[in-house]
């Protein structure tokens, strides 16, 4: 039964153009070969037309999608919420939350990510209030990402707010 599955992926890869001839050989076996044996008697096989499949031109990107992120609008919205816009951030120790407004849900295996000033922060979660600790007072930037393992699916506008904390001397 082997020989003769290799014989029949012999069939299928051999050009469409080319005879194939049957025959059997000393043994008792069935043999197919793209050449008539000397000496032995063959028989032409003849083969159906092999299946096509037209390709398909892959499908052009919305006009105004970004070529380079064809992801770009996995989520109709992704934003932070919870931070003050006009106010400085009150947080004594820097601990605070931020929800994230994201449309449709999140997507397993998706993830969110904090960007704290342009850099990664913290743990991937697929929770939409995300926690930060101890961050210093300032101006910062915060914008939240949505993860596939490594790969930026999308990410929101960055945020920029100040931390107000207790200076302890």
């Amino acid at each position: 039964m082997g020989r003769t599955f290799l014989c029949l992926l012999l069939l299928i890869a051999l050009p469409a153009a080319a005879q194939i001839y049957k025959y059997t050989d000393a043994n008792g076996h069935t043999v197919y070969s793209d050449h008539s044996p000397e000496g032995v008697p063959s028989q032409p096989v003849e083969l159906p037309p092999l299946n096509q499949v037209a390709t398909q031109p892959p499908a052009a990107p919305p006009a105004n999608a970004d070529t380079r992120e064809p992801a770009r609008s996995a989520y109709e919205t992704l934003e932070l919420t919870g931070l003050p816009s006009e106010e400085a951030l009150r947080a004594n120790n820097g601990t605070f939350t931020v929800g994230v407004l994201i449309k449709p849900r999140l997507r397993p295996p998706h993830q969110l990510r904090l960007l704290l000033d342009d850099e990664p922060y913290g743990q991937p979660s697929n929770l939409p209030t995300l926690q930060l600790v101890n961050v210093d007072r300032g101006e910062h930037r915060l914008a939240v990402q949505v993860i596939d393992g490594q790969s930026v699916i999308q990410q929101s506008p960055p945020v920029t707010f100040s931390v107000q904390r207790v200076h302890k001397p």
